[in-house]
């Protein structure tokens, strides 16, 4: 069948869409049209074809809305079902022939309460606005939620989590090296990280993500001890930071972080990498529960000098990286997530064929 997926907000080699749902429905023998900003490299593969549009940013939003519009108006009468991955996507749903999916990535509401450019007095009436925003859409598409927790608001609606492939081996844990995979900005531990790096001898910090405008101020000072890569693909990622002495999660305790499973840890983990991370409770679980790393007080520099300095043990590290590999393994491994990902995809196609 022919499922058409959307996005003008996330980068088109977004980690859940391009590398995870997407190759999960070609491999079911899906042909998949996807509507999605341009990229440096050729998106394009067997069974695979890319729409591009423009990427909503800044005063671009309008007319990457009203691009995709016009590509969803031709693509989806011949699709059994459509899948839109940004909040933005669902004002179209009038431009959308048959059955569409809503994949919600994020606590929208929670988000707009740390959203620093908003003022603080209005932010209580926008997150309410997002509430209704979020029911709204519920009533008309059908909802794919990305964690257990916004259950909690939307009921018995169907998880796909963000969980990562496990491959058959990876390079040993080594010394001399922490990374940090995802956005960098500073309530994800940024400052913290760069005063501990600094202050533990013949240890580098390697950053693989986008930065934000925040961060980037902070990071013009160049330092021999601290690699930026920006956006780097997920799987050239991922190999990348196999061999780290440690993968570093350092959220703030905010509440769009508190019950999210953060994919980065599973990440580190599925490539035996040893993880230190901060106490949000959903991250301590998992590494604690599956003994794969060390927790530390958020914004503690001292506590994060010792625990790398901890994983200066070569037998420490050996242990966290065996563990925290068989637990994702076990419990948190995509090719489970992708069979239910596309026996779902299947059932609301089905869905729309009979009605």
């Amino acid at each position: 069948m022919k499922v058409v997926v959307a996005t003008i907000v996330h980068h088109p080699e977004d980690a859940r869409i391009h590398y995870r749902q997407i190759p999960a429905l070609l491999a079911a023998g899906n042909e998949v049209v996807y509507v999605a900003p341009s990229s440096d490299r050729d998106l394009e593969r067997p069974g695979l074809v890319h729409r591009e549009v423009p990427r909503a940013l800044g005063r671009r939003r309008w007319s990457a809305l009203r691009r995709a519009a016009s590509v969803l108006a031709e693509e989806t009468p011949t699709a059994a079902v459509t899948i839109l991955h940004d909040p933005e996507l669902t004002l179209l749903r009038r431009s959308i022939t048959g059955p569409a999916i809503f994949d919600m990535h994020e606590d929208l509401p929670a988000q707009v309460r740390d959203k620093a450019w908003i003022p603080g007095p209005v932010r209580p009436a926008v997150a309410l606005a997002a509430r209704s925003w979020e029911r709204w859409v519920a009533r008309r598409l059908h909802l794919v939620l990305a964690e257990e927790v916004y259950r909690v608001r939307h009921g018995d609606r169907p998880v796909v989590r963000n969980t990562p492939v496990v491959p058959e081996r990876v390079a040993p844990s080594g010394p001399d090296r922490v990374v940090y995979l995802g956005r960098v900005s500073l309530s994800r531990g940024l400052e913290t990280m760069l005063g501990a790096v600094a202050a533990v001898d013949g240890v580098a910090l390697d950053l693989y993500g986008p930065v934000d405008p925040s961060a980037k101020r902070i990071l013009d000072q160049e330092r021999e001890d601290v690699r930026v890569h920006g956006f780097v693909p997920n799987p050239s990622a991922l190999s990348a930071i196999e061999g780290a002495q440690a993968g570093l999660a350092l959220l703030d305790d905010r509440p769009n972080y508190r019950d999210s499973v953060p994919t980065k840890i599973l990440e580190y983990m599925a490539r035996g990498v040893p993880v230190i991370t901060t106490p949000n409770p959903v991250a301590r679980r998992i590494v604690e529960h599956a003994d794969a790393g060390i927790v530390v007080p958020y914004g503690d520099v001292g506590a994060l000098v010792e625990a790398i300095e901890l994983l200066g043990d070569a037998d420490l590290r050996e242990r966290f990286a065996r563990n925290g590999r068989a637990a994702v393994r076990d419990r948190y491994d995509w090719s489970a997530d992708a069979r239910e990902f596309v026996s779902l995809v299947e059932e609301v196609a089905r869905q729309g064929a009979d009605s």
